[in-house]
């Protein structure tokens, strides 16, 4: 990983950053624009058996088969209610495309790194642990989405479906 690619952008030459903000369960995320491929709305998945419980199936897109992993499993929530559509926000990461799995999508917004702080240690696992820092906004705070600890899960060898 490349110094810098989670924290605020030291020596870019810049001062503020673009984020594309969602929604998961209660939580207000976002994850740099640069990391963003495209976003669908709900696509067909196929089942991918014994796979780590937050791997909701794999997705065709256009000829790439591509993993995707529900963020409300990855940060520890219940599943979503009977007839809400999950959006699906396919990232780029070192070992490909991944698509995340979130409630709703929000906007792209430009955010001052000074408004950046590390990640709060009052924050509860698993958040915490998917959380590389926040953006104090006016009325709330942005927490910004880890992008490889979350595709990360593909590997994870604990809990599975059966």
């Amino acid at each position: 990983m490349a110094p810098g690619t989670y924290g605020p952008a030291v020596g870019r030459g810049s001062a503020s950053r673009q984020i594309a903000t969602f929604h998961v369960g209660p939580l207000y995320v976002g994850i740099d624009v640069s990391r963003v491929q495209e976003v669908l709305r709900d696509q067909p998945l196929s089942r991918v058996p014994l796979a780590p419980v937050a791997v909701v199936g794999l997705l065709n897109l256009r000829g790439q088969i591509v993993t995707a992993i529900d963020l409300r499993r990855c940060f520890g929530m219940p599943a979503r209610r009977d007839g809400h559509v999950p959006m699906h926000i396919v990232i780029r990461t070192a070992e490909g495309a991944v698509s995340l799995l979130v409630d709703a999508m929000d906007d792209v917004v430009e955010l001052s790194e000074a408004r950046w702080s590390p990640t709060p240690e009052t924050l509860d696992s698993p958040t915490r642990e998917l959380v590389c820092g926040v953006y104090t906004l006016e009325d709330r705070l942005l927490l910004l989405l880890d992008h490889e600890r979350a595709a990360a899960v593909i590997d994870h060898h604990g809990e599975r479906d059966h």
